[in-house]
């Protein structure tokens, strides 16, 4: 970037602030896939005062701001910036905990604040309180999670459900805060609705503002907690383990989402590619997969889930969810830590609890069985590393290390006839475009289910990246061709989140009356002009 420019936030943040070094460009510009954008200056803002200082500059000078919080968004376009030139405000030093309440159970955040970070401090505090988090790394932020609209696996697993009372940094330099939040109310950080127009849902997936602190409520420790494992050898029970799970989720008896993967999912987090077996061909056939199946003794279909409670509650729920599965899975399996510890104590527990003998599957279920008490893990991340030949370094950094990875991620009512179709036309695609399909469905909420399909790859592998990319725009197309359309978005489709008419005209008139230069993440979501 030329130097008046750079010059001009080096007067508001100083030494620590900017960056423009080759190195930091590049790592800024890179993704787990193909990407142009060049950015040409790294902004690293303190405080709230200096992000409000960093938006009036690039105002005066008409430059574009593209605002991250720790930029592990990895599969959706890490920290890249949807369109060429716009210089990237990392939020990362605003990683304060300003406000904790354990008797109404919430707690206030600045956006650089990591799930690892929140975890131990509620750990330092006795765990009487528990975060949701996401399978994301632990070094991500829960702000920037939420403001997505991303999930985890808890009752709280809806985060930006669980979020309020947000500070906001508009486009003229101004700040704003949700909710009662205005008011300075007691209120604020829990109650979400405030009076008037509700403003929170403006700043999730949208570029009308910098979020800078928001409130968000934390679960409180039940008395008892028990995870549940099962899977199903036949490709298709996924509709009848669905509808059978459903009316839980409707009368309140499954509090916590339901997460259901595919062979190839649990094959990816168990390790690599098995490019012996494979003899170095891919993808991964659907007779390979059975073979390794049988192996590690895991399914078509493997799902876990958790009930929380006291113990005579767990215990209720633990027969309804048994009679709900009869007959439809199996190895259906409740286990609580001391069973896990056992089984990783005594030879031969593991065959005894979970009717499972490897250690490759416990080194698997403990991180899931911490993810379900909002104890944050890097084992998913790495699956990122998948299709590489080398095995993942101990300082794991998809971008840094070539990964390739898309994620596209389509939503649906909670039934299996659609869990069903969605599973159906994201193993056509990928297997047709050379990817293996690792595909996990959520029963998110009482009446909807998230799909996430992974594109796995190698970026050092010449014509990847395209054809990633293809396989990438057809799943899309298909799915949108098919009635379903997706609950986040990266970089690499935000032409999704388009439609016509009213809706879109009335967010143009909210984006040019918020942000008249056009100055805030130019392409984020929002038509444009």
């Amino acid at each position: 970037m030329n130097g008046p420019v750079r010059d001009e936030f080096f007067r508001v943040l100083g030494s620590l602030g900017v960056f423009d070094d080759p190195q930091t460009l590049q790592a800024a510009a890179s993704a787990t896939f193909q990407t142009a954008q060049e950015v040409p200056l790294v902004l690293r803002p303190a405080n709230r005062e200096e992000v409000e200082r960093c938006v009036l500059v690039a105002n005066r000078l008409g430059v574009p701001l593209y605002p991250i919080s720790t930029g592990k968004n990895w599969g959706y376009g890490s920290r890249v910036p949807p369109r060429t030139g716009a210089i990237l405000v990392d939020l990362g030093r605003l990683n304060r905990i300003l406000d904790y309440n354990e008797e109404n159970a919430y707690v206030v955040v600045e956006p650089g604040v990591t799930q690892r970070q929140l975890y131990e401090y509620l750990a330092e505090r006795g765990g009487k309180l528990w975060m949701d988090c996401s399978g994301a790394s632990p070094d991500a932020s829960v702000v920037a999670n939420a403001l997505e609209r991303g999930f985890g696996h808890s009752p709280y697993a809806d985060h930006f459900a669980h979020a309020c009372q947000f500070e906001v940094v508009l486009a003229n330099g101004s700040v704003i805060e949700t909710g009662h939040g205005r008011f300075g109310a007691a209120s604020a950080p829990t109650y979400r609705w405030g009076s008037g127009p509700v403003l929170d849902g403006l700043f999730s997936q949208s570029n009308l503002g910098i979020v800078t602190r928001c409130s968000l409520w934390l679960m409180p420790r039940p008395a008892h907690f028990e995870a549940f494992f099962f899977s199903s050898d036949d490709d298709g029970a996924l509709a009848a383990i669905v509808d059978a799970l459903r009316p839980l989720r409707l009368d309140g008896t499954l509090r916590s989402g339901v997460h259901i993967g595919n062979g190839y999912k649990v094959l990816s987090g168990l390790g690599q590619y098995p490019w012996e077996e494979t003899g170095g061909a891919t993808p991964l056939s659907p007779a390979i997969l059975r073979d390794l199946a049988r192996r590690y003794q895991f399914g078509a279909w493997n799902a876990s889930g958790a009930i929380y409670g006291t113990r005579e509650q767990v215990a209720v729920t633990r027969r309804l969810v048994r009679r709900a599965l009869r007959g439809k899975v199996r190895k259906l399996t409740f286990v609580d830590e001391r069973m896990l510890r056992m089984a990783g104590r005594v030879k031969g527990a593991a065959r005894l609890i979970l009717r499972w003998d490897l250690d490759r599957m416990l080194e698997l279920v403990w991180p899931l069985f911490g993810l379900l008490q909002g104890v944050p893990t890097g084992q998913p991340l790495r699956s990122v590393y998948w299709r590489k030949r080398a095995p993942p370094p101990a300082d794991m950094d998809p971008d840094r290390d070539r990964c390739g990875l898309l994620w596209c991620a389509p939503v649906a009512p909670l039934r299996g006839e659609h869990a069903v179709k969605l599973a159906s036309i994201a193993t056509a695609t990928l297997l047709e475009h050379g990817f293996e399909p690792q595909i996990s469905i959520t029963l998110l909420t009482e009446r909807t289910l998230a799909c996430i399909v992974s594109i796995g790859y190698d970026r050092d592998v010449p014509g990847a990246d395209e054809a990633a990319l293809r396989c990438y725009v057809e799943l899309s197309e298909r799915l949108r061709a098919a009635g379903y359309h997706f609950y986040r978005l990266g970089i690499q489709g935000m032409e999704y989140a388009r439609s016509q008419g009213a809706y879109d005209d009335l967010l143009r008139k909210l984006k040019r009356a918020l942000d008249p230069n056009g100055i805030l993440a130019p392409g984020r979501y929002l038509p444009v002009d």
